[in-house]
């Protein structure tokens, strides 16, 4: 008889093994299927920070967490309906984060004594009652693969590595996933090797024949596509989006792209996509170091092409005397650093917001540089295209803040029209701008345009434009050296003006009910916690205000006026209060920080309980 078929607006599933068990493929390609079906999602891998920890322990554990609905949602969950746990580590580093009643699928393959014990369990938690809450269903989802492959003629250890295959099968089939994409991957992936991709073609449409046939799932799941706006999406991850948005804004700009980079952690994935596409102009450079990676791309913006360095925090350390430099010599330059958990090498998989401070003033003397930071993972490519157009438009590096969490997370993004782009063509500067005193025709490097500061830019070799250019300080205008002390202080203050003069839009506020006393304000990856939190409030019939910040330095004009606005404001943010220090000091307001560096994203349920706190005058916790 056909299974009952149930509708969900929302689930959130986590798929949880060793990190050789193929969970973010498996998650990802769950993904993929979801964004294709038409639902909204977003999604949370979970990375460990060793190469390869030993096999079958608490810090080998990978894990990716997807969030899909019928509606519009802001994070990929808090905690999972259904989790997927392929050995004893999985569920042991998970099972604290289900509520209950959740679903536990897992495969009880290797609950041997030897692998329990080296996870911390004295008994089998699968038969001693602890998962009693829980919707448990224990399959020897390894077994049920080796036996499915066995016409393959592999071996059993060979096989058993389909089992993610078949776990995504038993997935596809609970919750009425699309398999067609699947298929046409694993077959795309393993072309060169067609028995592996016949091998786990067939694992997945075990899993598949599984769920449907035995008695142990008698209910599969429906969860309808969400209404989106008309047009083409794609499932994007925040370092793609950053990379497809630096290549529109070097065309949109008309300069040739050049990322000089050192690999790291969780940036490197930007200097992989971009080193695919030669074809739009992008000239890749793995560096030896951080230091050379970004004086190659300093370089290359003196040459005339669109200078990009890629990082994370301990490489935004390293390259600050070439941001300094950059400074002084006013040429763009887009670093990028995709924050991560510190000091030093930290947590370098886990995400966090505490590189602000870092950014605004992490270098020698007076120099000033913009910083931005996307809101989600689709926000960075409109956040690419904003940096290129302050650091051309402005002259200046530009600091771009995103994290863990948006670089490898992921979200459907709406492709935009290209002739929607903004334009961001640069002029260079191809003729004399200044006379001697004999009317000759000569070149100033350092004639500043009148509304927005930036000194022109020339690419070297045009004929009469030969200027020379270096860290000692210039004189104004002329660009010679210059130690006169009034001639330093006006350039230190001229930079300074021109970055304080940038233009930003106004910094806009939610507020439905027009009646909130509690703003919540944000930046970077805390926008979508925060947003869901407040939608919670909200629905409870409190009123909450919410508002986020995309540029950090200079901040919009009329911050200090939203500020003001609100009896109590409050700054959530993954580091001790950064934002907040800098909001207390310009404006003289005092916000209320909250402050978690755990090395993961915030809960909407955490940000709900700080809102309600504040909404009725209490001081939550880790203020």
């Amino acid at each position: 008889m056909p299974k009952q078929v149930e509708q969900r607006d929302r689930v959130v599933i986590r798929f949880a093994g060793d990190s050789g068990d193929g969970m973010q493929l498996t998650g990802d390609r769950f993904t993929q299927e979801s964004a294709a079906f038409g639902n909204d999602l977003s999604t949370f891998p979970n990375f460990p920070a060793e190469i390869r920890a030993p096999a079958g322990t608490l810090p080998g554990v990978s894990s990716f967490q997807l969030h899909f609905a019928d509606h519009d949602i802001m994070t990929a969950g808090d905690a999972p309906d259904v989790l997927v746990a392929m050995n004893p580590a999985a569920l042991k580093a998970n099972a604290g984060d289900l509520p209950r009643g959740a679903t536990i699928i897992v495969d009880n393959h290797d609950f041997t004594k030897r692998a329990l014990t080296k996870v911390g369990y004295a008994d089998s938690p699968l038969e001693d009652g602890s998962l009693a809450d829980y919707n448990l269903h224990s399959v020897d989802l390894t077994g049920l693969t080796t036996t499915a492959l066995e016409s393959f003629g592999l071996g059993r250890k060979e096989s058993a590595r389909a089992k993610n295959m078949f776990a995504l099968g038993l997935l596809s089939w609970m919750y009425n996933r699309p398999v067609e994409g699947t298929i046409r991957f694993l077959q795309t992936k393993f072309a060169s090797k067609p028995e592996i991709a016949g091998a786990n073609v067939a694992a997945f449409r075990a899993g598949w024949n599984y769920g449907e046939t035995t008695e142990a799932f008698a209910v599969s799941y429906e969860v309808k596509p969400a209404p989106l706006p008309a047009g083409t999406y794609r499932n994007i991850s925040g370092n793609m989006a950053l990379s497809l948005g630096l290549i529109a804004a070097a065309q949109q700009a008309k300069l040739p792209l050049f990322l000089g980079a050192y690999p790291i952690t969780p940036a490197s994935d930007i200097l992989h996509e971009l080193a695919k596409h030669k074809r739009f102009g992008v000239t890749t450079f793995q560096a030896e170091d951080e230091i050379a990676g970004a004086g190659a791309a300093l370089g290359a913006s003196f040459g005339g092409a669109l200078g990009v360095t890629t990082t994370a925090g301990p490489g935004v350390a390293l390259k600050s005397e070439t941001v300094s430099l950059a400074a002084t010599l006013e040429l763009p330059l887009v670093l990028i650093d995709v924050q991560r958990a510190g000091p030093s090498t930290g947590m370098p998989t886990k995400p966090e917001q505490a590189d602000l401070l870092l950014a605004m003033g992490g270098r020698h003397g007076e120099s000033p540089v913009p910083v931005i930071a996307p809101c989600s993972p689709a926000d960075c490519f409109d956040i690419a295209l904003e940096a290129v157009r302050i650091a051309t438009t402005y002259r200046t590096p530009v600091y771009v803040l995103s994290d863990g969490y948006l670089a490898n997370g992921s979200e459907p993004w709406l492709l935009p029209a290209v002739d929607e782009l903004p334009d961001l063509q640069v002029e260079f500067t191809t003729e004399p701008n200044h006379a001697d005193e004999n009317g000759t025709p000569e070149f100033w490097p350092y004639l500043r345009d009148p509304e927005t500061l930036a000194r022109p830019w020339a690419v070297p070799g045009t004929p009469g434009l030969e200027h020379r250019i270096g860290g000692i300080e210039k004189a104004d205008g002329s660009g010679d050296i210059s130690y006169d002390a009034d001639n330093h202080d006006f350039m230190v203050r001229t930079r300074q003006a021109k970055i304080d003069g940038i233009t930003v839009p106004a910094l806009t506020v939610d507020d439905p009910s027009g009646k909130a006393e509690v703003l919540v304000l944000g930046w970077g990856s805390t926008y979508g916690p925060i947003g869901a939190a407040a939608r919670r409030v909200r629905r409870k019939g409190m009123a909450v205000a919410q508002a986020h910040l995309r540029h950090l330095n200079p901040l919009p004009a009329n911050t200090g006026e939203v500020l003001r606005s609100y009896q109590r404001v409050v700054v959530p943010e993954m580091n001790l209060g950064q934002l907040a220090g800098m909001l207390r000091g310009k404006y003289l307001v005092d916000v209320i920080g909250y402050n978690r560096v755990r090395g993961l994203p915030f809960r909407a349920e955490e940000l709900e309980g700080v809102l309600e706190h504040v909404i009725r005058g209490e001081v939550p916790a880790n203020v």
